[in-house]
């Protein structure tokens, strides 16, 4: 586990994943069970074990029978390996019914909820699905991730653990895939886990623009003095009770010459206190993934250039502390943002969207075709559709686009309008416009319409509300771990993926 000095520089703790076409020798062997619908409740399960003999199988059957092992997707039994079954142990991991079919969903839950039954045992085969090596490839890779720990040991605590997939011919460079979204997905986490006394704008600005580096990305870093001469005043006002400066990155992905260009900006708030208007203290201390959206877009835009995407990727990744002091910015205040449109200030907790126009006006200035923006925007959010499910606003085609791809890679995200009844609500008397509205219905919606009033004429545009998705604060369950979950990398990646296969 890293120290104080070498958490920002630490790789993700994932385990090594690698591709078998036939099944090897391993210290722990990974199974599927699911309920025989057909033959009663007492029934011994249906084991789907890929490469396994018969006997070996119908013995697996009888234990998981015989010891009550549950067949709930992703929920895991461990037992001891019968004969025939090269290994110490197995772990039984639930499908859920053999009368439906495993979605890929099922699967990468399956997959991770086993890959961490299976830490510390040293190495796991997989056999789930041959066929879909991906999804059991990607979820026991994201299933394997284990939260940093600031600690005063100096040693990495290797141990050994790594993850064998069960694969069909052919089906290697699946698992290939599968390992580096896995990290990239693992870096989002880490940064959102990392604490706000060590990840500040100026160091989450020098991490990122490392990792791009190494990942042949070009990179800008705007520092404070840059952003006063740019006129970036919704950035420069939220970071300005700080005594930690804010910072705007530019990290730059290169595609041919003629294909499509993506916007992606994340909201990097590396710590919010609220500001002038202080949020209560119970809770507060997971004010540090308010910058899960810049997390992801960094992760994601770092993933388009190690996949080798065809198109180009610039990341518009603005970095701020939230803090009450007597430089900080007031309710009330007017602020004049990068392209001039003013803004009336009502609450101060309410800044994310105000790093994020700034962000938004910058990033269409490269004229992409399309724009995702992502943030830990609005507890509206949470009470609208819960901790799991974002909230997709934007264009109406492109909004149901990236909805419909998210759920399809499992990250649910869910369309949500744009109510024009709504936008009345952000008329200023003495500005442009104001940034909250003087009711509390439709918060999630609200801030969404405050946003796309930045968004220049002609560019297709999401915004992805990540506020309760991005970080569990709950047990570890499928391949998703306590604390920064990644999402939306895999959303936006998706999305990425279909625009260049369509341009």
């Amino acid at each position: 586990m890293p120290t104080a000095q070498s958490i920002l520089t630490h790789s993700p703790d994932l385990a090594p994943i690698e591709a078998v076409t036939t099944p090897v020798d391993a210290d722990v062997v990974v199974v599927g069970i699911a309920a025989d619908a057909g033959a009663g409740e007492d029934a011994a399960p249906v084991v789907v074990a890929p490469g396994l003999e018969g006997e070996a199988t119908a013995a697996l059957a009888a234990v998981a029978r015989s010891v009550g092992a549950s067949t709930k997707v992703a929920s895991t039994t461990r037992v001891p390996a019968p004969d025939g079954v090269s290994a110490g142990s197995v772990v039984l991991v639930g499908l859920g019914s053999s009368d439906d079919e495993v979605s890929d969903e099922s699967l990468r839950r399956a997959a991770g909820a086993a890959a961490r039954a299976c830490r510390g045992l040293g190495t796991a085969l997989v056999l789930l699905d041959a066929e879909r090596a991906e999804p059991v490839a990607l979820g026991a890779g994201l299933g394997s991730f284990r939260p940093a720990k600031v600690t005063s040991k100096n040693d990495d605590d290797e141990n050994g653990d790594s993850l064998k997939v069960f694969v069909a011919e052919g089906g290697a460079d699946a698992v290939i895939r599968a390992a580096t979204v896995a990290e990239c997905v693992g870096l989002a986490r880490d940064l959102v886990n990392t604490p706000p006394n060590l990840l500040f704008p100026g160091s989450f600005a020098d991490r990122a623009a490392e990792l791009a580096r190494d990942a042949g990305l070009e990179v800008e870093v705007l520092d404070e003095e840059a952003l006063t001469e740019g006129g970036y005043g919704g950035i420069l006002a939220v970071g300005g009770g700080s005594s930690r400066g804010p910072r705007m990155v530019r990290l730059t992905h290169r595609g041919a010459e003629g294909r499509p260009t993506v916007a992606l900006v994340g909201k990097g708030i590396t710590f919010d206190t609220g500001g002038i208007s202080i949020k209560p203290a119970a809770g507060m201390e997971q004010m540090t993934m308010d910058m899960g959206g810049a997390a992801a877009v960094v992760a994601t835009v770092i993933l388009a250039a190690r996949l080798g995407l065809d198109l180009t990727v610039v990341a518009t990744v603005p970095m701020a502390e939230n803090m009450p002091s007597s430089t900080a910015y007031r309710p009330g205040d007017v602020l004049t943002m990068y392209g001039g449109t003013t803004v009336e200030v009502k609450n101060t907790d309410a800044e994310g969207r105000l790093i994020l126009a700034d962000a938004i006006v910058r990033a269409c200035e490269d004229s992409p075709s399309h724009l995702i923006d992502t943030a830990t925007l609005t507890g509206a959010q949470m009470v609208a559709l819960g901790k799991k499910t974002p909230g997709v606003m934007g264009t109406e085609d492109f909004r149901d686009r990236v909805a419909d791809l998210s759920r399809s890679v499992g990250e649910g995200g869910w369309p949500m309008p744009l109510p024009e009844e709504l936008r009345a609500g952000l008329d200023s008397e003495v500005a442009d416009l104001t940034h909250v509205t003087p009711h509390r219905w439709g918060g999630m919606l609200s801030a969404g319409l405050f946003l796309s009033e930045f968004v220049a004429d002609g560019v297709e545009w999401a915004h992805i509300d990540v506020a309760g998705p991005a970080y569990n604060d709950g047990g570890p369950e499928g391949y998703l771990p306590k604390g920064g979950t990644g999402v939306p990398v895999r959303t936006m990646l998706a999305v990425l993926e279909d625009i260049a296969a369509g341009a």
